[in-house]
């Protein structure tokens, strides 16, 4: 807390310079809601609260209503909301290890003398001592006052503490006579206010260093040690984060800390896979007969305008593309990222429940929830008694509910068809456009034209998938209005789901196609399937279907990450400078005028309506796209990694110094998004094991080496027994057979002088003089029971590593559960003191006083 005098400039106190600025109300006076106004100010007098109101500066029709909470105050509803303050110092004692454990630290701390001293540590000097951290708590009693640690009553409770009281007041005053007309929510929702919000602490930049002079504020603080760029790679000051911002932010933060420290192993491990891949580039025996293939013509990808094509052509493709993504360390990745995903899981849990123990978050539960106006505006004619408090409230009959939920079904599966149409569209684009590209009058283009299709489809995607979000976020909103939640948490936790479900079905249905379908059924040459009768399935390129997963995976990945990164940023950035701009030409306001501090704040853009929902989501389609898809895409998760270092600024410096200070609301745990990220670590298993069968060559490699190839029945597998595999996997196709519409216009007389007789495409068939031309071959028969047979194995495999993981992971770690029965113990020991002193100090009064003093006996 700094001294009044130097904040009084700043706009935090009254005018007096003495009563600090707890909350500020914004209307304008041409608003014309003026008498719920004034009785809902006359009825916060009432309560306490102090009030002063200013005009702007820049606009004279702006009011901001000023509120102060003196201390009375501040004990009573304190008390009331059971608000946890310190009350005394914690008593640290060590734990009792084994002499080999110690054995091992000392050895460890040899280690650390050669490495740089911590560097990754904020520097202590210039975080302030957060008193309540180093203490006991309990919930504020003013009866038991002089048990509690107050140096100072102005700065015992906290700045975030002083705006939730206040704003709890707030919510609980009335405006009108009546039983809803209650809570500035609802003035906020009709209008008669324009704003509220808690003030900033001043400005978070200063003329002079933090280091030589110390912070201005805790907001100069936070910038320096937590928005800043220069402290990328330093931990991050949560405790402070807390106490400026609040427990559901400071939650959010640690969550968000806590994924991208875990991301490091996984993006090291993703990083060696791909760096095996570029080692044993030149050792593939696969990627060398194709390179080497130059007798071998493949059938063209296309009707008509598609040419035949050396497999040598394809060599770059199956070497750098292919081969880094599609190895033997595939599997061991995709198997290493389904226990991480568990591991981060389950470790999470555990760092939570520190969060909570340090926080004071373990005991405490959310207060009854109010009832959304909307739901009241609703359902005020039919009520029943609450069971909790025992009130008369609206209520919504089980019908009406039921149809409700139907219709918003409905809704939610109609808008997946409209992504799955999307879907088809741009399959119809890839059938369309190739034999465009392999016409195209650049060679670059014509001779690449499988890939610059999907170049330009995933581009074009990404389009889709943007436009579309914005009108998922319609959608779901009308959604769940429709359905009427009840409280705010159940409309949150309703549209949540939606939002989740919209965006990730937009975000990864192209995705799934190309994984699961692109080439999978297009028939053979001479009797290709048709969409509509008219346009020949897409087919895979004659490296493989792995290179067009692995261009989705990239593009879309960098390209929404960049983009989101600048919508976060660039958007407020641009917004606040056009409202500085806007101001200083509307109203003459001269550029050296010093605006006071809730004039700023309010020029500053509100915290987005959803709250953190926003920041979560991303995280979590992010935390999707890094592990459902991750065997074909090795390098995720340092994408994912990179993008969440800056991630991690790009928020800060938007709480700090962009938004207005939001209110400091309190949360146990990141709520429904914990059950989300279950269900997506379940699923990335299962794409998994279908991606390595089905998508990439591992499975018919594995086949060939020990069924087909050289070593067949040696039990030997290596890159010698993989000679022949090209051959071996691509069937022969007599070019006469061409149905007319197919028929290429080029015969191949460029490759041997005269016209081509055969030409080979990726299938395990009968050629065409077999007793059966084109039917399946025994090798077919037995690729697709491997592959049947490797999705379940390791399925349950993996699904049995993540229960037994889960099952050895305590969600309390050993230590926490001794410091809280610990602290439970000296509690119940210090409370025991504390009324043994009490009864002590009236006995000694009694007897003073000349009383006999009796003990009753029961």
């Amino acid at each position: 807390q700094e001294a009044p005098g130097k904040n009084k400039a700043k706009g935090l106190y009254f005018r007096d310079g003495k009563c600090q600025i707890d909350y500020i109300l914004v209307y304008r006076k041409s608003n014309l809601q003026t008498e719920k106004r004034e009785v809902f100010e006359r009825n916060i007098r009432a309560e306490g609260l102090q009030m002063e109101k200013e005009s702007s500066l820049a606009n004279s029709d702006i009011i901001f209503v000023k509120l102060h909470a003196p201390w009375e105050v501040l004990g009573k509803y304190a008390e009331l909301m059971n608000v946890r303050m310190p009350f005394r110092r914690k008593i640290y004692y060590l734990h009792r290890r084994y002499k080999f454990m110690n054995r091992i630290e000392k050895q460890i701390s040899r280690f650390r003398g050669w490495l740089p001293r911590k560097p990754m540590k904020l520097d202590k000097e210039t975080l302030p001592d957060l008193e309540e951290n180093d203490c006991y708590t309990a919930p504020f009693s003013q009866q038991r006052i002089h048990h509690f640690i107050i140096h100072n009553k102005d700065t015992f409770f906290n700045n975030a503490t002083r705006s939730r009281i206040v704003h709890h007041i707030l919510q609980r005053v009335k405006y009108e006579e009546g039983k809803n007309k209650i809570g500035l929510n609802r003035l906020l929702s009709n209008g008669s206010y324009e704003a509220a919000f808690p003030l900033h602490e001043g400005s978070y930049r200063s003329k002079n260093s933090i280091k030589t002079h110390g912070a201005e504020n805790h907001r100069h603080l936070l910038y320096e040690c937590w928005a800043s760029w220069g402290v990328w790679y330093k931990y991050q000051p949560l405790d402070l984060v807390r106490r400026y911002f609040g427990e559901k932010i400071g939650l959010y933060f640690a969550w968000l800390g806590w994924y991208t420290g875990m991301l490091f192993p996984a993006a090291f491990i993703g990083l060696f896979v791909f760096l095996y891949g570029v080692t044993t580039l030149n050792h593939c025996q696969v990627s060398k007969e194709v390179c080497q293939a130059t007798d071998i013509i493949m059938c063209p990808i296309c009707d008509k305008y598609c040419p035949f094509m050396r497999l040598s052509d394809s060599c770059i493709y199956a070497k750098v593309v292919t081969h880094l993504f599609d190895n033997g360390a595939t599997v061991f990745f995709a198997v290493f990222m389904a226990v991480w995903a568990t591991v981060f899981l389950e470790f999470w849990k555990r760092r939570r429940a520190v969060i909570a123990y340090d926080w004071d978050l373990i005991d405490w539960e959310e207060e009854e929830e109010e009832i959304r106006p909307q739901f009241e505006a609703k359902y005020s004619k039919k009520e029943r008694m609450n069971p909790i408090s025992g009130k008369p409230e609206p209520y919504q009959a089980f019908a009406d509910k039921c149809s409700r939920l139907i219709v918003s079904a409905s809704g939610i599966f109609f808008m997946i068809c409209v992504v799955i149409a999307a879907v088809f569209g741009i399959v119809i684009y890839r059938v369309v456009t190739v034999s465009t590209f392999a016409a195209f009058k650049w060679a670059l283009i014509r001779n690449n034209s499988q890939v610059a299709t999907t170049g330009t489809a995933v581009c074009i995607n990404f389009c889709i998938i943007m436009l579309l979000n914005v009108l998922y976020e319609k959608v779901a909103l009308f959604l769940t209005n429709l359905e009427q939640p009840r409280t705010e948490s159940e409309w949150e936790n309703s549209f949540t789901l939606k939002m989740f479900l919209f965006q990730f079905v937009n975000l990864n249905s192209s995705t799934f196609y190309i994984a699961f379908f692109l080439g999978r059924f297009t028939g053979h040459p001479g009797a290709y399937l048709r969409l509509i009768n008219r346009w020949r399935l897409e087919e895979c390129h004659p490296s493989g279907c792995l290179i067009d997963l692995c261009m989705q995976m990239g593009i879309i990945m960098v390209l929404k990450q960049t983009w989101n990164n600048f919508m976060e940023l660039g958007y407020p950035l641009i917004q606040n400078w056009w409202t500085r701009r806007k101001l200083r030409q509307e109203y003459g306001t001269q550029r050296k005028t010093s605006f006071p501090q809730w004039e700023k704040d309010y020029n500053l853009q509100p915290m987005n309506a959803y709250g953190l929902f926003d920041e979560y989501l991303e995280m979590i389609l992010q935390f999707g796209f890094t592990t459902i898809f991750v065997a074909a895409f090795p390098l995720a998760p340092l994408l994912a990694l990179l993008n969440n270092i800056i991630e991690i600024r790009l928020d800060a410096y938007k709480f700090v110094t962009q938004w207005r200070r939001p209110l400091a609301s309190r949360a146990k745990d990141i709520g429904i998004w914990y059950g989300i990220l279950e269900g997506i670590g379940i699923l990335s298993v299962i794409t998994n094991a279908f991606v390595i069968a089905v998508t990439s060559d591992f499975i018919p490699r594995l086949v060939y080496a020990y069924k087909y190839g050289p070593c067949a029945g040696q039990g030997e597998a290596g890159q010698k027994c993989m000679v022949g595999y090209v051959n071996a996997s691509l069937s022969v196709f007599l070019v006469s057979d061409f149905e007319n519409r197919s028929e290429p216009t080029s015969n191949g007389s460029e490759f041997s002088g005269s016209p081509l007789k055969y030409c080979r495409y990726r299938d395990y068939r009968d050629p065409p003089h077999s007793p059966v031309p084109y039917g399946y071959t025994l090798q077919f028969w037995h690729v697709l029971a491997a592959r049947l047979a490797f999705i379940i194995v390791f399925e349950h495999l993996v699904f049995c590593i993540k229960h037994l993981i889960s099952y050895l992971i305590p969600d309390l770690p050993k230590d926490l559960r001794d410091r809280m029965r610990r602290e439970k113990y000296l509690i119940q020991e210090m409370m025991y003191e504390a009324e043994l002193e009490r009864l002590q100090k009236e006995r000694k009064e009694r007897k003073k006083n000349g009383k006999s003093y009796h003990n009753e006996w029961p």
